[in-house]
């Protein structure tokens, strides 16, 4: 059985602080926790960040609950304003890593599809020509290594839709690992997926100078630390 995420002491939310200042706060999100509240009732990140914080959060972009890595919030209305701008004029810099199953055919790539989001089955559904209701999706992907078992990809996003890495990946023939919805051949423990929001690259809303929020990897997952000397 599922195990619900309800107690905040069950997360060190200060150990997860990897960026702090008087306008943002960016947390390494463990695989599981929700960013936001959701219909489980589960204890979401904004709420454990809003604890540690004591002060409002206001969520800039959003993560898939079974993905880890960096989630960033604005403490003031004005650097919510600014990031938003931000990521509305595609100026953040968004980096993965995914751990897929299968070596992608090119090692280094630019992915353009369309994709329509399944509102009934919260699956993305993706197309090579422009379909009613679709959206155009663009990511670009570098072959990094592989253990005996599985491939890692540094993943940037062009465009951000719903379970887009996921879904594009999974269209080349290379689900990420653990993630079931998008056709990998098991699922991992507590349902997560190894997909990790690896950097994150913005202008400081006051200062103007650019930023870089660098998640490590999850330590105790013994595929991610496989990966770490390829980091290196």
């Amino acid at each position: 059985m599922k195990k619900s995420i309800k107690k905040p002491s069950e997360f060190p939310i200060g150990a997860l602080v990897l960026y702090k200042n008087n306008q943002l706060i960016a947390f390494n999100k463990p695989a599981g926790l929700p960013v936001q509240g959701d219909k489980t009732g589960d204890t979401a990140l904004s709420n454990l960040g809003e604890i540690y914080c004591k002060s409002k959060l206001f969520l800039i972009h959003r993560l898939d609950r079974p993905a880890s890595g960096v989630t960033l919030f604005a403490k003031t209305p004005g650097a919510l304003a600014s990031l938003n701008e931000q990521f509305r004029l595609r100026q953040v810099e968004k980096v993965y890593l995914a751990a897929v199953q299968e070596r992608p055919p090119k090692d280094e790539d630019t992915l353009v599809h369309y994709l329509k989001k399944n509102g009934r089955t919260n699956r993305t559904q993706v197309f090579d020509e422009e379909q009613a209701g679709s959206k155009k999706a663009e990511l670009s992907y570098r072959y990094l290594g592989s253990t005996d078992y599985y491939h890692l990809l540094e993943t940037r996003l062009h465009t951000g839709r719903h379970h887009q890495i996921r879904a594009q990946l999974a269209a080349i023939g290379c689900p990420i690992k653990g993630d079931v919805k998008y056709g990998a051949k098991r699922g991992n423990p507590g349902r997560s997926i190894h997909l990790h929001a690896w950097k994150l690259r913005f202008r400081h809303p006051v200062s103007g100078e650019w930023e870089e929020v660098v998640a490590p990897l999850p330590e105790e997952d013994p595929v991610w630390q496989a990966f770490r000397e390829t980091l290196s």
